[in-house]
């Protein structure tokens, strides 16, 4: 095995180093070989804008990318809810490992629960699909809230309730996890609450399609079920020209009978950021086996929302 080390492209945020340090660990196991850290700033991580206005897509990927068609690192790691739905013809997901928790968590002050903030409780969110799916919920259970956009990191955000200047903030149980602070949450939002974003809890190892040996190592990191779930996730999404700031939420879940996984469902819930009009709806089907079939899956269900008005709801549509 050879000492040179392999080179893992990664964001500079503490949740990306975490993240990415996990994956290097891994990395080393199989490959026999050390693997360093390259450190690269995104756009979406210097823009002070919301990511709603900086468009969202591919803002926190690109530089990444940028550096692997380089040749500056040997491979990168990404929230996979960050990457664009279109994958450039030489760069190759060649990893999707198990994936964490996918849902939404609130971290708010007194260790309340979302449904126990008091009456127009402020919640920060820089989300649109967070901020449509709690204004839905607020709305169909009387509960009077209002959501406050905020960008930054996870301290950032925290430290907005802990100031006293937001009731509570939204965040993704998998970040605070691999951060070791999931033991802020005050409250796990179930999916039936708040659909998460497509590929929300996983992670994507990417390099060059043409490094065939490296391919073949990253594999051994690689969960058919995880990456079966988020490509059905990610099509829809696709299917439906929008980007990773659209108000689009999609869970991939297996159907379990006992030990022997039956079936594969996706739920995806389109909506206006003020919750006033949702389009939401699921469809259960066996477990796709291939990449096509799990791509079928998601553009399905895209069809029948975009039959029933999504497009219209989901403001500015991916260019």
């Amino acid at each position: 095995m050879s000492d040179i080390p392999l080179r893992l492209g990664t964001r500079r945020s503490r949740l990306a180093m975490a993240q990415s340090g996990q994956v290097a660990e891994a990395v080393s196991q199989v490959t026999g070989r050390p693997v360093e850290l390259v450190e690269i700033t995104t756009y979406g991580d210097t823009s002070r804008e919301h990511l709603a206005q900086i468009g969202g897509t591919g803002v926190f990927v690109t530089a990444l990318r940028d550096a692997l068609l380089r040749g500056e690192v040997d491979f990168a790691v990404h929230s996979l809810k960050d990457l664009p739905t279109t994958q450039p013809a030489d760069l190759v997901l060649a990893a999707v490992p198990v994936r964490e928790d996918p849902r939404d968590v609130i971290v708010a002050r007194d260790a309340l629960k979302f449904t126990d903030l008091p009456r127009g409780a402020r919640i920060g969110t820089g989300s649109p699909r967070r901020t449509a799916q709690l204004n839905a919920y607020a709305r169909a259970h009387a509960l009077d809230i209002t959501t406050v956009p905020i960008r930054g990191n996870v301290d950032t955000r925290i430290g907005y309730v802990h100031a006293g200047e937001l009731d509570a903030v939204v965040l993704a149980a998998a970040g605070l996890s691999r951060i070791g602070r999931i033991d802020e949450v005050t409250d796990f939002l179930s999916v039936d609450t708040v659909l998460p974003a497509p590929g929300q809890g996983a992670l994507a190892i990417e390099c060059a399609a043409d490094n065939a040996s490296l391919i073949a190592a990253l594999g051994a990191l690689d969960d058919p079920f995880t990456r079966v779930a988020v490509t059905a996730e990610r099509s829809l999404l696709a299917a439906l020209e929008a980007g990773c700031s659209a108000p689009v939420g999609a869970l991939a879940d297996l159907l379990a009978d006992g030990q022997t996984v039956k079936e594969l469902r996706l739920r995806a819930v389109v909506g206006t950021t003020d919750g006033t009009r949702m389009v939401q709806l699921s469809t259960t089907g066996p477990v796709p086996e291939t990449y096509d079939q799990a791509t079928a899956l998601g553009r399905e269900l895209a069809t029948e929302m975009l039959a029933q008005g999504a497009a219209g709801l989901m403001g500015e549509r991916a260019q």
